[in-house]
């Protein structure tokens, strides 16, 4: 028997796990006239790979599924049918999470898959690609939507594409809340226009999410350095920055904004100097926000953290109750199945009380698994 909503009890709810694309979801649900230009998996000699529209070469995925590989057996090029099954199948997903004794998880797309869809040049397209994407992950959590959470993406096409995709999609079974990769009006350099998208995400009762950083430009096949995998906090600051500086929660003060996969050990050094700069400088008298910076992003910014014992020791120049625990799974940086037991390592001298919110207590307050 389903335990009823409100009667429901959560240890560990993921803040940023992942789904794979399955590689019918484009070539299946686009509009006829779009489906010969779709996304798609093809095979080639090294593995299959992902055929993108204005992508040069085929982009792998096995690193995206991966995690529970020993690390010399996890590689990019890998046979799709030899992924594990949860990515894209909602009744796997489940047995998976249950492997792991996670509760609940918010789930986020794949990053250069979704990067090709947000920088699409083709305003028409791209809005099919995403209103594609969205059909199916709405449906893939409505399979349990107390324990699957879609973060569903808003196309950057225009302001009134976003509002009518919040309108179509948002109040489905399993939708938790909404991702950008670009600004709705459609680039990098927020908008006072975007403000109606903003207020329209919070009306709603949904945070808005950033996952590692805001690009309108086609991903690459294989990384260049290290800096956009591995330091993956390095375009946060900057859109932190443009949320707060340019009044947004002063004009959207029920706004709630989740930096996803950024870590935030960071975000001490980084709060103190930008409001020292604020301070000092006078900035008051010049730009729209009268409060500190700290105190906007201390109200209104959550940060989900995977193996961050810097954020875990300065939890209180962050705020406990703005850190939520997150395993990228099933990205190879995950620890499943055994994620409790880096939990149990890393939190072992806070106290239960702060423990709980960030594993569980925080996400809940955001995404209220409970009540659905």
């Amino acid at each position: 028997m389903t335990t009823p909503p409100g009667n429901r009890s959560y240890a560990l709810i993921d803040g940023d796990a992942h789904i794979n694309e399955p590689p019918d979801l484009w070539t299946e649900r686009l509009p006829r006239r779009f489906r010969d230009r779709a996304p798609r998996v093809m095979s080639f000699d090294e593995g299959d790979g992902w055929v993108l529209e204005g992508v040069a070469d085929p982009i792998n995925f096995g690193l995206n599924a991966s995690a529970g590989m020993d690390a010399d057996a996890a590689r990019g090029w890998v046979r799709w049918n030899e992924i594990r099954a949860g990515g894209y199948d909602p009744v796997v997903r489940l047995q998976e999470m249950d492997r792991d004794e996670v509760d609940a998880a918010v789930l986020f797309p794949t990053p250069r898959l979704s990067h090709a869809n947000i920088a699409n040049p083709d305003g028409e397209f791209h809005l099919a690609l995403i209103q594609a994407y969205n059909d199916w992950l709405s449906e893939y959590c409505a399979h349990a939507p107390h324990r699957l959470g879609g973060a569903m993406m808003l196309p950057n096409s225009g302001i009134a594409d976003a509002l009518k995709e919040i309108e179509r999609v948002g109040t489905r079974p399993g939708i938790v809340g909404a991702l950008i990769g670009c600004y709705p009006h459609g680039d990098l350099d927020i908008s006072p226009d975007d403000d109606e998208v903003w207020r329209t995400v919070a009306a709603a009762g949904m945070p808005l999410h950033i996952h590692v950083s805001l690009n309108d430009a086609m991903p690459a096949a294989h990384a260049k350095g290290a800096i956009v995998g591995d330091v993956r906090f390095y375009d946060a600051p900057k859109r932190i920055l443009q949320f707060v500086m340019t009044g947004v929660f002063d004009r959207v003060p029920d706004l709630e904004l989740v930096m996803v996969e950024v870590d935030a050990g960071w975000v001490p050094y980084f709060k103190q100097q930008v409001s020292d700069r604020f301070e000092r400088f006078g900035y008051s008298k010049t730009m729209p926000v009268q409060r500190r910076p700290a105190d906007y992003i201390e109200d209104h910014i959550s940060f989900t953290i995977i193996t961050d014992t810097f954020a875990l020791d300065n939890r209180d120049s962050i705020g406990v109750d703005r850190l939520l625990w997150s395993s990228d799974f099933p990205h190879m940086g995950a620890d499943w199945p055994h994620s409790w037991r880096t939990i149990n390592h890393d939190y072992a001298r806070i106290p239960r009380h702060e423990r709980d919110l960030i594993l569980a207590g925080n996400a809940q307050r955001l995404y209220g698994f409970d009540r659905r």
